[in-house]
């Protein structure tokens, strides 16, 4: 039986391992392992490839959320206006900080955030806007900076999934107030274990970053502010920089591995593959399709050593930790269908063609079993 795991991290390793531990070695010589010249090499590096004038390395793309809400002063009070479709740690580092979680609906074909509906969402106590470009395609935002603008919002791209994705020429990350990026082994740029990073556009934003990442202190031990230990490790760093060089090889074969599900299941009306905005650039960080018995669906690819998940099976809205905000079953009807619907199939660089007609075919046997 031809296997297919959802990701395969040792076929991306094994070409540049060689590379990986000298650069590891490396560090482990200068025994500099917190902060120091790996991780500023690695955010002048990153922040030029996002195209952003800032960078900071964070511990991860969770402490990305909560230091950037902390630099816009979110606390008790305030509301936070994000999507219910996405990642606990969206509205999670929300409520570490003591404010309330607004949700509002996703657009049935991207899965991001309809931004249409954010303005009626918008109230006195609205104090920041987190957009998630979901699955590495960016939310449509020239109209949410437009309603941002309007009431003196401040967003927050989640990026977590989305670095190198692109709206119109801007990288994800760039367009808001602060960009927040996942480096978790499973995203496209993947660490050996936990990292993140904050972006921004303004000097003085960075400089604020920069000193809640060590505790709020600026110099040592004097401390104006109270932040956190929000520090990327140096061993982290340099791990990504030698993938960093890879990064874009890898999102062209994402992309084209992408091309063939899209071509290969076009005429089976019954499989939704993904949509993809006009002028947007999508490095498919997954691949999720709608499918009728979606849970049916699964077993039988599982059953045929096809890797394949459901993101996000729960809405955060239905949550039981959120149960308090007073949502209900319906109230956010296209994430719950999404929820019910969607499933995540094999779409790494490595895949063979073996393997991607493999998927395709037990795809299509499974949604169809009597053909």
């Amino acid at each position: 039986m031809t296997k297919v795991p959802l990701l395969d991290l040792r076929a991306q390793y094994a070409p540049m391992r060689d590379d990986i531990m000298t650069a590891v070695a490396n560090v482990f010589e200068s025994q500099q392992f917190i902060l120091g010249p790996e991780v500023d090499a690695f955010e002048r590096e990153v922040g030029a490839y996002i195209g952003a004038p800032y960078a900071l390395g964070v511990s991860s793309g969770s402490d990305a959320l909560l230091i950037a809400l902390m630099a816009l002063g979110v606390g008790a009070g305030d509301e936070v206006i994000t999507t219910p479709y996405t990642f606990f740690a969206t509205a999670g580092a929300v409520t570490r900080l003591g404010a309330r979680p607004v949700f509002v609906d996703i657009c049935p074909d991207t899965f991001n955030m309809d931004v249409s509906k954010v303005a009626g969402a918008v109230t006195e106590r609205t104090k920041a806007i987190i957009p998630v470009h979901l699955y590495g395609q960016c939310v449509d935002m020239e109209p949410l900076m437009a309603t941002a603008a309007q009431h003196g919002i401040s967003v927050i791209e989640d990026a977590a999934q989305a670095i190198g994705a692109k709206a119109k020429e801007h990288g994800a990350g760039t367009m808001g107030t602060i960009g927040c990026f996942s480096f978790f082994p499973s995203k496209n740029l993947g660490g050996a274990g936990e990292g993140g990073l904050v972006t921004t556009n303004d000097p003085d934003m960075f400089e604020l970053l920069r000193k809640l990442r060590v505790h709020g202190s600026h110099p040592k031990y004097y401390h104006a502010l109270i932040g956190g230990n929000f520090r990327l490790d140096a061993l982290q760093a340099a791990v990504l920089r030698v993938k960093l060089r890879r990064l874009d090889a890898w999102h062209e074969a994402r992309r084209e591995n992408a091309r063939y599900y899209d071509t290969q299941l076009a005429d089976c009306a019954s499989i939704v593959t993904p949509t993809v905005l006009s002028g947007n650039y999508m490095i498919y960080n997954q691949y999720v399709v709608r499918v009728p018995n979606r849970d049916a669906v699964m077993q039988s690819l599982q059953s045929a050593g096809i890797g394949c998940e459901i993101y996000y099976p729960v809405p955060l809205h239905l949550q039981g930790c959120f149960r308090y905000l007073g949502y209900k079953e319906g109230d956010m009807p296209e994430s719950e269908r999404a929820a019910r619907e969607t499933l995540a199939l094999p779409i790494y660089p490595e895949l063979t063609m073996e393997q991607k007609t493999h998927v395709v075919e037990q795809l299509r046997r499974a949604v169809h079993p009597a053909e």
